[in-house]
């Protein structure tokens, strides 16, 4: 499957994985990666990487944005293979070790069966490790508040709901917001188009996600880049308004 990168800004990528995304945000040939895709997106990870001029040797840190397989995928390989440090928000790291799982469940997904969309996505989470183990063996919280020492200077922001340690970026100095799945653009589940939340079955607390947006409205940012669904060009505040009219 080729590998679609997406420059949205200097320094700064979006790839569009096998149904979710993933973030490069350069500096030179060293990199800051945001979330991982699926296990089995792992060759387009590392091709992703390639294609921006980067390398996983290369990677100062991948960061995550909450512990779901199509975000965690290839996390313990980078870490496990090339020492990369892997960083989520305090509430998050123990759910990266895979001390209790908040994901959506077999019964959940089959009493949504009927929805349109739902039973191919399930079909292709399978093939590609939707379900597999792949708990991170040391994840670490943030290492600080506010701009993080990394190229992008992303800046962590805890947006509860979809998980307990849900976290977004911001990048101030491009307008950016990496969105993850507090706000999303599409999904293969969703009749919606645009900015909204995912359906209800996903989330962990639908209405602590449903409060994020309020965090997400105060972020300062013209781009958002979704963990589903391709780049949304306007005001971010405008954007988390838009999936709170949606989910009302």
């Amino acid at each position: 499957m080729r590998t679609d990168v997406r420059q949205v800004a200097d320094g700064t990528y979006l790839v569009h994985g096998s149904n979710t995304n993933w973030v490069i945000l350069t500096e030179g040939e060293t990199a800051t990666l945001i979330d991982t895709g699926y296990p089995g997106d792992r060759q387009q990870l590392l091709d992703s990487l390639d294609a921006v001029g980067s390398s996983p040797q290369a990677v100062a840190a991948v960061l995550i944005t909450h512990a779901h397989n199509d975000h965690l995928g290839s996390a313990e390989y980078l870490r496990d293979t090339y020492g990369t440090p892997v960083h989520l928000h305090e509430a998050e790291v123990p759910h990266a070790r895979r001390e209790f799982l908040h994901q959506v469940s077999v019964g959940q997904v089959l009493r949504n069966g009927w929805r349109p969309g739902v039973l191919p996505w399930v079909v292709h989470a399978l093939r590609v490790g939707g379900t597999a183990h792949v708990p991170v063996a040391a994840p670490e919280p943030f290492p600080a508040a506010g701009p993080l020492d990394l190229p992008g200077r992303p800046v962590p922001v805890h947006t509860p709901g979809h998980t307990r340690g849900h976290a977004v970026f911001h990048l101030p100095d491009t307008g950016v917001v990496v969105s993850g799945d507090a706000l999303v653009s599409g999904h293969r589940t969703s009749r919606i188009q645009g900015p909204q939340l995912l359906p209800d079955m996903f989330h962990h607390e639908r209405a602590q996600a449903l409060a994020s947006l309020e965090i997400l409205e105060r972020l300062d940012a013209d781009v958002l880049l979704p963990g589903h669904g391709p780049v949304h060009r306007g005001s971010v505040r405008q954007a988390a308004q838009r999936a709170r009219e949606h989910a009302l």
